[in-house]
């Protein structure tokens, strides 16, 4: 399954997020809805759709851009990302002919990592192919990663895990990462 990824520019609502979250979570193929924690603009929000799937927005969306996305190892399935807990959405642009290494060496290190800390993969995607990517020689790919809070993911940074060891030769391939938090929006009725 092919997922679209679509970033959101909101009107100045105090409630934008959640006038749209509940908007689009009855709507078929939407999987999540994530308000900005930190790193996104407080007037930002993303969701993640099946691929195709006809996402009306609401009359307080200004802009919005859309990459379409691939599962590389996760997600398996169609499951939503697990409420609670906060996202962190880490962008890698790495060297172009470096995917399939790149995905290895992550899904070694994961077993590692969720054992240890309080943490789930959701899914690592692989961003469809643009302009600038050929150009570059460079490829783009999507970590959503759920944490118990902001202090378990800076917990996870410890240099000393076998997960960490693995990341750095991830690291290797990597021309740079952007890491992002956010939290999912519940769905209407959700405890």
């Amino acid at each position: 399954m092919e997922y679209d990824y679509f970033q959101l520019t909101l009107g100045r609502e105090r409630t934008a997020q959640k006038v749209l979250a509940d908007h689009l979570y009855g709507s078929a193929g939407v999987q999540a809805v994530f308000a900005p924690l930190l790193g996104f603009a407080s007037d930002q929000a993303l969701v993640l759709a099946a691929a195709g799937a006809r996402v009306s927005f609401t009359p307080g969306v200004t802009a919005s851009d859309r990459v379409r996305l691939t599962p590389t190892l996760r997600p398996l399935d169609e499951a939503p990302p697990q409420p609670g807990g906060i996202y962190v959405h880490n962008w890698f642009t790495i060297d172009g002919g470096a995917v399939d290494e790149f995905v290895r060496l992550s899904g070694e290190a994961w077993p590692d990592f969720e054992a240890r800390f309080e943490t789930k993969i959701f899914g690592l995607f692989l961003a469809e192919e643009d302009e600038s990517d050929r150009e570059a020689g460079a490829r783009r790919l999507l970590l959503m990663t759920r944490y118990r809070d902001l202090g378990e993911w800076q917990t996870s940074r410890d240099p000393t895990t076998d997960a960490m060891a693995v990341f750095l030769r991830r690291r290797e391939l990597t021309r740079v990462s952007l890491a992002r938090a956010c939290v999912l929006m519940p769905r209407e009725g959700a405890n």
